[in-house]
């Protein structure tokens, strides 16, 4: 997410803190840099000339240019700048506190509407309530059925009567949810290719009919300028509450997130992080810009890692560390919890090692080798690791397409990694819960 951008950036700001004093040329240099990096992220013109003004602004000063660490402060200066952009964070949901709450989704075709209705009910059921998806739109086709299919993949219930207008659908459904006791309904709503008269009637009129607490924009954060223009054509006519960017984690640009806040004037709720139905996260500007200058976004890693992982198994793989016990067992274990927390490459981007070149790569191709590696080791060797000898890492170097070299590697950072995991059951058990610094609880492994 954001390589590009990203890349960018971190080189400006490289050669920016290479220099030992920094002058008013040089900061304007470098801010030149920036503005490139930002219109090659595809980024509205005038978002871009407004906020290297800013900067510029706040960077050419005494209070920089005598500063200790004056590279340091151009990035704070751009972090803030950011933040300040794409904020302030608003990632609520106006509930009706008097009955069922309805929100509208609306989009253009193929911004994945329908798809993030189903991840929206989801999230919105693991904040206690009870949500029912409707399928509204009647154009495109198989759309009803994919929300169905979609419905029955969370259990969640889906409204469909498609023999009516999606007007009276979604005034129907508010009806039906009434009577079900379901307390919030998502309206699926139809796209076109373009924005149009007869899309925007459409829509009009579902809104007078169903009465929405909350419109919400589904954008494709790929599509760049093009979901910015869109997002601004939606809200001058239907006056939305917010967006939701889907596909940023297949955005190497960064155009559409850095700009629709500041074009709309409306927030970014929600992003769609990948396809899966639990890959919906709330946006805050703060964590985002960290991303984006490679800085990392722990707060979302901590917030991940305790959705995904097992309590259970983190509790007792703590017990074992107390006792000073890590095999092979252990650490397959947690290679499973850490690919439930999603893709490696937004783990590493969390944890401020998205910008490195290759590392991502790397360690997409590694995960597997490693499993299957492990995998081919009998039950008795994960467990005692120090029995295999040279015969047996022949074997389980045919038997898992590695190469003994691998074998060896392998057994040698998990020895280095054991050594550290007694060395740090050794410190809790003397200082107790939470005196060693490290990752947080619920973190795969470490309780």
């Amino acid at each position: 997410m954001f390589e590009s951008i990203t890349n960018s950036l971190n080189n400006v700001f490289k050669r920016l803190r290479s220099k030992g004093v920094l002058t008013e040329d040089n900061i304007k240099e470098g801010l030149r840099e920036v503005r490139m990096a930002l219109l090659e992220a595809d980024v509205s013109f005038k978002v871009v000339r407004d906020f290297i003004k800013a900067v510029t602004e706040r960077a050419i000063g005494l209070d920089v240019i005598r500063s200790v660490s004056p590279g340091q402060q151009i990035v704070k200066i751009v972090s803030d700048e950011l933040v300040r952009l794409m904020g302030p964070t608003d990632c609520s949901i106006n509930y009706n506190s008097n009955g069922v709450t309805v929100l509208m989704l609306c989009g253009l075709q193929g911004s994945g509407k329908t798809t993030t209705a189903a991840k929206l009910a989801s999230l919105i059921r693991r904040q206690g309530r009870s949500p029912m998806l409707v399928a509204a739109d009647t154009q495109r086709p198989a759309a009803i059925e994919q929300l169905k299919v979609l419905g029955q993949q969370l259990d969640i219930p889906v409204f469909s009567e498609p023999t009516f207008t999606p007007p009276a659908i979604c005034k129907m459904s508010v009806r039906d949810a009434e009577k079900n006791g379901r307390d919030v309904v998502i309206l699926d709503t139809a796209g076109r290719l373009h924005i149009d008269e007869q899309l925007m009637k459409e829509l009009h009129d579902v809104v007078a009919k169903a009465k929405p607490h909350m419109k919400l924009l589904v954008a494709d954060a790929m599509t760049g300028q093009d979901a910015v223009n869109s997002a601004k054509e939606f809200n001058d006519q239907l006056d939305i509450d917010g967006v939701i960017l889907t596909k940023l984690d297949g955005d190497a640009r960064g155009g559409a997130a850095l700009s629709i806040k500041a074009v709309t004037g409306k927030p970014i709720k929600f992003v769609g992080m990948g396809e899966k139905l639990d890959r919906l996260e709330e946006f805050h500007a703060e964590r985002m810009a960290g991303r984006i200058l490679g800085m990392g976004d722990v707060v979302s890693f901590v917030e991940k890692a305790q959705q995904t992982v097992d309590k259970e198994q983190a509790q007792d793989m703590q017990k074992r560390l107390l006792k000073g016990k890590f095999t092979l067992e252990d650490f397959y274990a947690q290679l499973q919890q850490i690919k439930k927390m999603g893709p490696l490459q937004d783990l590493l981007s969390m944890v401020g090692f998205g910008g490195m070149s290759g590392m991502d790569e790397m360690t997409e191709k590694e995960m597997p080798r490693l499993e299957a590696a492990i995998l081919s080791m009998t039950p008795q060797e994960r467990q005692h690791p120090e029995m295999i000898d040279g015969s047996r890492r022949s074997r389980i170097a045919q038997g898992s397409g590695n190469e003994v070299q691998d074998i060896n590697a392998l057994l040698k950072q998990f020895k280095q990694m054991r050594k550290m995991m007694k060395g740090l059951g050794k410190k809790k058990k003397k200082h107790g819960r939470g005196a060693v610094g490290g990752p947080p609880a619920g973190f795969p492994g470490l309780g």
